[in-house]
């Protein structure tokens, strides 16, 4: 059962499900965490978590990019909205997130021009429509995101548009495995890796996590089954003691990725270090645009100001992001912390792991 070709048929899921309790050890505890906001959405919503044998516990790791986002780039969003004649554009989730003392859904309660999108093209057809007024785009989001914001800048600069610029504040999955797993804190014993970002970067960009710490990765799909799949083969590879990277979700993911997607992010950013929620600083984690493409930088279009950061202590997004708690042991959820009265972007966001504990752990009721 190394590949399966059907991902909706129940029989293969029993059979799955057999299998890993069959393979699963009794007298230790196998830890997997997924590291894709969707993943974690969609193991809650089937119940997957209380499919598997006790001794295998999953754990929802940093794989929703607006959960990441530091309080210093929220507040970075917020400054640029208050500024006169500037627009601000970004996805719907972002602007509920709270910063230091403010988010960008109260800036624009407070007359600021802060405009969501679906896409980064909306943006640049809202700099085309708005010639005198600066446009600028908060550019969130992992591996998969970044090449579509290159394309924009790309086209701006093929059009001559000089009111059109971008925040970048992109993350780079593969290095905060690595500092998950220099924490120590864990003890994972495998990783189930995004499809998504996967397309982009491809399995191989895994091996690196594999060959440094003797950690299996892999790759699944999105349909329950799919998950199931990758958990089966994970606990294989940790009950086999053979560290690998797998790929599960073959008809999406090629062990290379999309060239083209890299060589256009290639292009127009170059990897930075960068500080994620939770996480803190890690080296060589984000995008910065290359100096060729630096005019595009708001950051630096408006002179921005050291900014200063406030963190607010009773929110636990960041020991949830890093896998240490779960929600229901945060004091503000559901008490005080919901959808509707969010404390921080864990329950802010769809893909985030405190808003799927909300919606779908009825254990937490």
């Amino acid at each position: 059962m190394k590949y399966l070709d059907e991902y909706r048929d129940p029989e293969l899921a029993r059979r799955l499900l057999s299998r890993i309790e069959e393979i699963a050890p009794g007298d230790r505890v196998i830890r997997l965490m997924e590291i894709c906001g969707t993943h974690t959405v969609a193991i809650f919503r089937s119940g997957l978590r209380h499919l598997l044998p006790s001794t295998i516990r999953l754990i929802s790791g940093p794989g929703c990019p607006v959960c990441v986002t530091a309080n210093e780039d929220i507040d970075r969003a917020i400054w640029l909205a208050k500024q006169p004649g500037v627009i601000v554009t970004t996805f719907g989730d972002l602007v509920r997130v709270p910063g230091s003392t403010s988010s960008l859904n109260v800036e624009r309660s407070n007359g600021a021009d802060v405009r969501i999108v679906y896409a980064t093209i909306d943006a640049l057809q809202i700099a085309r429509a708005t010639p005198d007024r600066q446009v600028v785009f908060v550019g969130i989001g992992f591996e998969t995101t970044a090449p579509t914001v290159a394309a924009a800048v790309k086209q701006a600069a093929a059009e001559g548009l000089v009111n059109f610029s971008v925040l970048p504040v992109h993350k780079l999955l593969p290095p905060a495995m690595g500092a998950l797993l220099e924490e120590g804190n864990l003890q994972l014993n495998g990783f189930l890796c995004p499809g998504h970002v996967s397309t982009v970067i491809g399995a191989s960009a895994y091996e690196d996590v594999v060959n440094r710490y003797g950690i299996s990765c892999v790759v699944a799909g999105f349909e329950p089954l799919d998950l199931l799949h990758g958990i089966y083969l994970l606990v294989e590879c940790v009950v086999k003691g053979t560290p690998q990277v797998l790929n599960q979700y073959r008809r999406a993911v090629s062990r290379d990725g999309n060239a083209a997607a890299r060589r256009l992010m290639d292009e127009v950013f170059e990897p930075a270090d960068s500080t994620w929620r939770g996480l803190g600083p890690i080296p060589l984690s984000g995008l910065r645009f290359r100096n060729s493409w630096r005019r595009f930088d708001a950051g630096e279009r408006f002179s921005m100001p050291v900014i200063q950061v406030r963190e607010d202590p009773a929110c636990r997004c960041g020991d949830v992001l890093r896998g240490l708690m779960e929600p229901p042991q945060c004091t503000l959820f559901r008490k005080v912390c919901n959808p509707q009265n969010p404390k921080g972007p864990c329950m802010v966001s769809g893909e985030g792991t405190c808003g799927a504990y909300y919606r779908y752990h009825t254990e937490s009721l």
